[in-house]
């Protein structure tokens, strides 16, 4: 037997144990007082099972650059299936997933689908490629890395090169930077290039895959923010599993091309026209070298979530959330927001005459790179959070300031 209810935070996972193994124990007076069955029943605070990662693995492990989205929507969606309505898919690739359709009151939880990558800009006549940027690509960690480059002919492996520290000017070290980094996919001409398929406008991408550092540690490129995602399908699962009705129609969205301007949030906000929206994105842990906590904050992974607070953060919907945590005991943080949050809150909250938004982030290590780190916990506790707070929003709340 496996029963997984959510309570105050936690889930419970029950070993089934053979009828003929109790007696046998209950006949040895080691075993004639029934707190010792507590041996034989094992809580477990995970909420996240094998499928789950599996999910995860799978999910991270496909690119899914600005743009070019659609393969991993399909394995986002296709994930989601069992615990949902119907799917809602818009021009551009943002997938909604649909408990309660034909309900009037509508709720989103969101996060976004794309990840960062470079272009090809330029080819040299002796086959090396230069790039621009399709999202906030850090040009300082690319030298040395391996890309894939996307062709209609397949994916075609390159480095990005740097001169050896040999060969370099030592008075005068140059960085790297967007207009000197470059790619060698080991062509000796332009032509060479081109007949393996690259052009000017081919997509680029990291192939670092999902690993687990520390058993509590998950590390890997577009971590920001494919765990949104993520754990916006967990909470479709749990309420499934959990035999969960909400009063309300509830929109589980996966947003194109945020790393470009929140574009997909733009678009997908006016067409659900949503009454409330829960938006959950990555925040920086502040507690590694060289990040000066007076400017950025005090945020650090295992922590537990972290509430917004900004102008596009409605104070009633945020109350609520903030509450909701205390009540279950999650752990959370706290993040002031200089005039914009920087995530799809502000898309939603500023569209349809104004949507009550509020964000839930997840503490990250070294975003925007290859090695992106979360805790596990902290991804257990978004989980939650989200989860718990669904159940105390009422149909029709309109969390106005004036009631």
């Amino acid at each position: 037997m496996h029963i997984n209810p959510v309570t105050n935070g936690k889930t419970f996972r029950w070993l089934a144990i053979p009828l003929q193994l109790v007696t046998l124990c209950f006949q040895h007076r080691a075993f004639q007082s029934f707190n010792h069955i507590r041996l034989f029943i094992m809580p477990n605070t995970s909420i996240l099972n094998e499928k789950s990662i599996s999910f995860l693995e799978k999910y991270l492990n496909n690119a899914a650059p600005t743009g070019y989205e659609w393969e991993g929507q399909k394995i986002w969606m296709d994930y989601l299936k069992p615990y949902v309505d119907e799917f809602i898919t818009d021009t551009y690739g943002s997938a909604v997933a649909v408990i309660n359709p034909n309900a009037k009151y509508k709720v989103v939880i969101e996060g976004h689908a794309d990840e960062i990558s470079w272009y090809v800009n330029y080819i040299s006549d002796k086959g090396m490629i230069y790039v621009v940027r399709n999202g906030g690509s850090d040009h300082q960690i690319a030298p040395s890395k391996i890309v894939n480059i996307h062709t209609k002919k397949g994916i075609v492996k390159g480095v990005f090169g740097w001169p050896a520290i040999h060969t370099r000017n030592k008075g005068k070290e140059e960085a790297p930077k967007p207009d000197n980094i470059f790619i060698d996919c080991g062509c000796q001409t332009k032509q060479e290039v081109e007949q393996l398929g690259v052009h000017v406008g081919c997509v680029i991408t990291y192939p670092d895959e999902f690993h687990i550092l520390n058993e509590s540690n998950f590390v890997c490129r577009a971590l920001d923010n494919r765990m949104g995602g993520f754990m916006i399908a967990e909470v479709a699962r749990l309420l499934h599993e959990n035999n969960k009705e909400l009063p309300f129609g509830l929109y589980i969205t996966n947003s194109v091309q945020e790393e470009v301007g929140l574009r997909g949030a733009e678009m997908i906000a006016q067409t659900i026209q949503p009454n409330v929206a829960i938006v959950t994105d990555v925040t920086h842990d502040t507690t590694t070298p060289m990040i000066d906590q007076k400017k950025e904050g005090a945020v650090k992974n295992g922590d537990g979530p972290v509430i917004a607070y900004a102008p596009a953060v409605q104070q009633k919907l945020r109350d609520l959330i903030t509450d909701t945590a205390e009540q279950n005991g999650i752990p959370f943080q706290r993040a002031a927001l200089s005039r914009a949050t920087g995530t799809d809150t502000d898309a939603f909250a500023y569209s349809n005459g104004g949507v009550a938004s509020a964000l839930i982030s997840l503490p990250l290590r070294y975003m925007h790179t290859t090695v992106e780190m979360v805790h596990r916990d902290d991804v257990e506790n978004v989980i939650k959070l989200i989860y718990e707070t669904l159940l105390k929003i009422e149909d029709g709340e309109t969390f106005s300031y004036f009631d």
